[in-house]
């Protein structure tokens, strides 16, 4: 499980009144043969530890329709369904490889200080040029929260 920034800036003005304040659960994954409710055991372990612990009052997550997921462990771990994101849309590889469409604005520093996209964005780039990689859209995800703070 991790925990994070949200991917989105200024995002958290949605949901608190700074960006201390919320936490994305960036990822969850379990192999397929744990018990039954391994996944809301473990979030809830982590989201207790997170109100004793830490000043952070809210908790976002994500589920992704595009990948066939509807939050069903959110809602078994009392979140609370918020809404949609916006559609978006993806880079689907001719290998059927999907990639995020920031992946081709991916920068790296060179020594001499110049900003460059790094070579993997590049040939992604290319391959988008040459048609062998294309633009899809997806569906909105739904966005779920979790309010750790007891004062409001």
């Amino acid at each position: 499980m991790i925990y994070g920034h949200l991917g989105m800036a200024n995002v958290w003005k949605k949901y608190a009144k700074q960006k201390e304040d919320v936490i994305e659960l960036r990822r969850l994954a379990c192999i397929d043969d744990t018990p039954k409710n391994t996944e809301s055991y473990f979030i809830g372990k982590t989201l207790r530890w997170l109100k004793k612990n830490t000043p952070i009052k809210v908790v976002v997550s994500y589920a992704d329709t595009f990948h066939g997921h509807a939050g069903t462990i959110y809602k078994a771990s009392n979140f609370k369904h918020v809404g949609m994101t916006s559609p978006g849309k993806v880079i689907l590889d001719s290998d059927g490889r999907t990639f995020h469409d920031k992946a081709i604005r991916t920068t790296y520093v060179n020594a001499k200080g110049e900003k460059n996209l790094k070579p993997f964005a590049q040939r992604l780039k290319s391959r988008l040029e040459s048609g062998e990689a294309q633009y899809i859209n997806t569906p909105g995800k739904h966005i779920y929260l979790y309010n750790l703070s007891t004062t409001e």
